[in-house]
């Protein structure tokens, strides 16, 4: 039987001194300060203290991988999330913006060992962003039955506590 590793969505103990960053987009704010919420819940509700969470707030989307990569770099943090909505408007500005941002932090992740939570909003429309970013948990995976969208700030968080822990088991 081979060995199988897999984080617990709780955190289990590996968040008990853990630190983490939230990079949160002030563009659409209305928006961003729901998921913000959602994740803050999700992390303290899981036993991470108010004082062991960091948030810092940039201007866009696009500024967002570079905050986290020095936050990546301070070697403070657990795991850092990205937290932002871009919505398409009338050109293809959106395209370039995700694809810049994805790209850069799925790079800083893997160039520093850090889980670094993509939270960030790709939607067609303002109320698919209202509905990513509503109250409740989504039920996560397009072939659950019955599938919500929720908040997306809370599903971030989660995957936060999971590979926090994750790669606690993991470490060498």
């Amino acid at each position: 039987m081979p060995n199988v590793y897999r984080g617990e969505e709780t955190g289990g103990s590996a968040v008990g001194k853990a630190r983490f960053a939230i990079v949160v987009s002030r563009f659409n704010e209305s928006i961003t300060s729901r998921l913000l919420e959602g994740a803050v819940q999700t992390l303290t509700a899981a036993g991470v203290a108010d004082q062991r969470i960091d948030v810092a707030w940039v201007p866009g989307a696009f500024e967002i991988p570079t905050v986290v990569n020095q936050l990546a770099d301070s070697g403070r943090y657990a795991a850092i999330l990205c937290l932002g909505a871009v919505i398409r408007g009338e050109t293809s500005h959106d395209q370039h913006i995700n694809r810049a941002v994805s790209v850069s932090l799925s790079e800083i992740g893997v160039h520093y060992g850090l889980p670094v939570l993509f939270g960030i909003l790709t939607c067609n429309t303002l109320e698919q962003a209202i509905a990513r970013s509503g109250g409740s948990t989504a039920t996560t995976g397009k072939d659950v039955p019955e599938s919500r969208l929720g908040n997306k700030g809370i599903d971030c968080a989660m995957a936060a506590l999971e590979m926090v822990n994750l790669m606690s088991k993991l470490t060498k």
